[in-house]
């Protein structure tokens, strides 16, 4: 997980580029869109049409990896742009830790520069 004093020194977990298909959730709401980067602490996807949610809310999120894994989270929105979406995770199952730490490699403990 990243720490404040990561985030502090210009560095945030290292994203890895991937193309696949998430299903956003939450009540009676729900999206398809793709994924377009994933962090050890959270995932950037393309805005889905007709989106409703706010900077806080929290949303399941159903990442679809390939033909065999699928990787469930709840996810807290971070950040909307006007074509993509930014979640940080709020709860990763236990059993879909591995799965995501396995599918992330070396982008798991990988600090990057970033700047605001």
């Amino acid at each position: 997980m990243m720490t404040n004093q990561a985030n502090k020194s210009g560095l945030r977990s290292a994203r890895m580029s991937i193309r696949s298909a998430v299903f956003i959730s939450s009540g009676h709401n729900a999206w398809s869109s793709e994924i377009e980067d994933i962090s050890a602490t959270g995932v950037l996807v393309g805005k889905p049409d007709n989106w409703s949610g706010a900077v806080g809310d929290v949303f399941a999120l159903d990442m679809l990896i390939g033909d065999s894994l699928d990787i469930h989270v709840e996810a807290r929105l971070a950040r909307v742009t006007d074509d993509r979406l930014g979640f940080a995770y709020a709860r990763i199952p236990e059993n879909k830790e591995v799965p995501l730490w396995n599918l992330l490699g070396g982008y798991a403990d990988r600090l990057e520069p970033y700047s605001t």
